[in-house]
C-alpha cells in the first residue's frame, strides 16, 4: 500500500481531544484502505454479502451525515436508505464515480468536524427522537469507523495483498 501518514494520537490528552484523535486516526486509515487502487478493484466484491471498498466509503460519507448532522446537531438529513432498500447507502451505482463518493467522504468529514469542534463529551443530540451524548455519538463513530477498517484490510488484502493497519 502506498505509504500514508496517521493524524497523532495524543498519549496525555483531554478525553475529548483523545477520542476524537481515534476518529481522526480511524477516518484516515479507511482512505489508506483505498489508496492506490483501480476503480474496477474498489467496486469489486470478493464476499459473500456483495460489500466494496467503495461502497464501504459511501457508507461511511453518511454514517458521518446521520450521527453527526443529523441526530447530534438535530437536523433532517437526506440519506439513501429507505424501509425497502435499507442498504443503499452501500451500492455503488453506475453513475457514481470513486472521485465523487471520495469528496462525499471528505465534505461529510469536514461537516463533522465543525460540529464536533464546538461540542463538549457531555452536550446531548437535538434530534427530537434521539437522546445520546457526544461523547457516545463519538465512541460509536470510533467503533463504527474501526470495525469497517477491519473489513477493509480484509478486502484490501483479498484484492492486491497489502497488509498493513
Amino acid at each position: 500500500m502506498p505509504a500514508r501518514t496517521h493524524p497523532d494520537r495524543p498519549l496525555d490528552g483531554t478525553p475529548k481531544a483523545t477520542l476524537e484523535a481515534h476518529l481522526e486516526r480511524d477516518r484516515a486509515t479507511l482512505l489508506w484502505k483505498i489508496d492506490g487502487l483501480s476503480d474496477a478493484d474498489l467496486r469489486r466484491s470478493l464476499v459473500p454479502s456483495g460489500i466494496t471498498l467503495l461502497g464501504m466509503v459511501k457508507h461511511q460519507a453518511h454514517v458521518e451525515r446521520f450521527w453527526f448532522q443529523d441526530v447530534f446537531a438535530g437536523g433532517d438529513g437526506d440519506f439513501p436508505w429507505t424501509d425497502d432498500d435499507p442498504d443503499a447507502d452501500w451500492r455503488v451505482e453506475p453513475g457514481d464515480s470513486t472521485a465523487g463518493i471520495v469528496a462525499l467522504y471528505e465534505a461529510e468529514v469536514a461537516r463533522s468536524r465543525e460540529i464536533m469542534a464546538t461540542a463538549a463529551l457531555d452536550d446531548r443530540s437535538r434530534h427530537p427522537e434521539a437522546d445520546y451524548s457526544y461523547a457516545w455519538i463519538l465512541c460509536h463513530m470510533i467503533e463504527e469507523v474501526s470495525r469497517h477498517n477491519g473489513h477493509a484490510d480484509i478486502l484490501r488484502e483479498l484484492i492486491d495483498g497489502s497488509t498493513g493497519q
